[in-house]
């Protein structure tokens, strides 16, 4: 049998309970589905109605494991830790401070090259794809990634006094890059999905629908790295300090929304994949099912990192860490994850 990381709770009057050493989905004594605890890296619960036990709580606070709490359209209201991963304070005093000196424009600045940069690997990819079938296409996606790649440029010379001159600047150079990217990703989606555009939280569309869902299991990985990095989620670079608002879970997804998100959406679209709505203009029980495990599957799968191939989850843990001892001043510089075109 496969070996199962994520276990998944997904529908109303379903519990999650501790067998032995398994946690098992259970309803109306009918088992739904079961992980072993020695192998498990994520329970999430993605439905109202849905029951833990203590002793489920506890096997998974014992052992690391992440309980992420999120609603149907892919929005994470909660997230159980053990409390013991939040007691590295050396990293996060570093953190903070680093928020009044060059650290944080450096790492701002960086990761907004760096999402530029990985949404042009991303239009040569699709590019690449289409090569043989369609080379006008290809020649198209070819020229606006090499146009990402000069605004990739521009955007990590940018220069300011302190992070809080700069920010502005970063997010119009950041929101004029996802405009152009977005609307070259529009040729590669059919027309059959009525797509608007790209729209954040809220959005009732099915191929926005997919995107907000898969950046909502993005965000929980991202998460749980930072905190087992000893980083404190909520004091970003990039993203401006606001309550209840994650900033560094917001700046640290932005490498990777690409490589684990974007081409899995874009890629299931240009196939024709059957996107369910519900009667509210949600995805389905079905398609959310299918999607997370497409989600979850591409977070193991290798991508080229470090002079090797290794699971996105490794290089994302990895690149949290690098954050973490550059904050702290053990690192000379934050080399951000590069993603293959």
């Amino acid at each position: 049998m496969p070996v199962i990381h994520h276990l998944v709770a997904d529908e109303f009057g379903t519990h999650i309970g501790k067998h032995s050493e398994r946690l098992k989905i259970t309803r109306a004594g009918e088992t739904l589905a079961q992980a072993p605890l020695l192998h498990l890296r994520t329970v999430m619960v993605a439905s109202t109605g849905v029951s833990i036990s203590a002793d489920a709580i506890a096997a998974c606070c014992e052992r690391g494991i992440p309980i992420v709490f999120m609603d149907r359209e892919g929005w994470v209201y909660a997230s159980l830790y053990a409390s013991g991963l939040t007691g590295t304070v050396l990293t996060r005093r570093a953190q903070l401070l680093a928020y009044e000196d060059g650290r944080g424009w450096y790492f701002a600045r960086t990761i907004t090259a760096a999402k530029i940069r990985n949404q042009a690997a991303t239009l040569r990819y699709w590019g690449r794809n289409r090569r043989e079938t369609m080379p006008d296409e290809e020649a198209v996606l070819r020229q606006q990634a090499a146009a990402l790649e000069e605004m990739a440029r521009e955007a990590e010379q940018l220069e300011a006094d302190s992070l809080a001159a700069g920010r502005e600047v970063l997010m119009g150079w950041e929101g004029i890059a996802a405009r152009f990217y977005w609307e070259s990703a529009a040729m590669l989606i059919p027309a059959t999905y009525a797509w608007p555009g790209r729209s954040g939280r809220g959005a009732s569309d099915p191929v926005n629908s997919l995107l907000n869902y898969g950046y909502g299991i993005l965000y929980a990985a991202v998460e749980r790295a930072l905190i087992l990095a000893g980083l404190d989620p909520y004091a970003g670079f990039l993203h401006a300090d606001r309550a209840g608002k994650p900033g560094l879970v917001l700046d640290c997804i932005e490498e990777f929304r690409q490589v684990a998100v974007d081409r899995a959406v874009v890629g299931l679209a240009a196939r024709g994949y059957s996107i369910q709505m519900d009667e509210r203009g949600r995805l389905s029980d079905d398609t959310r099912r299918h999607f997370a495990r497409v989600i979850l599957d591409g977070l193991e799968g290798q991508v080229r990192y470090e002079g090797g191939r290794v699971p996105l989850r490794h290089a994302l843990q990895t690149q949290t860490r690098h954050l973490a001892t550059f904050l702290r001043g053990e690192r000379e510089v934050y080399t951000p994850f590069e993603a293959e075109g």
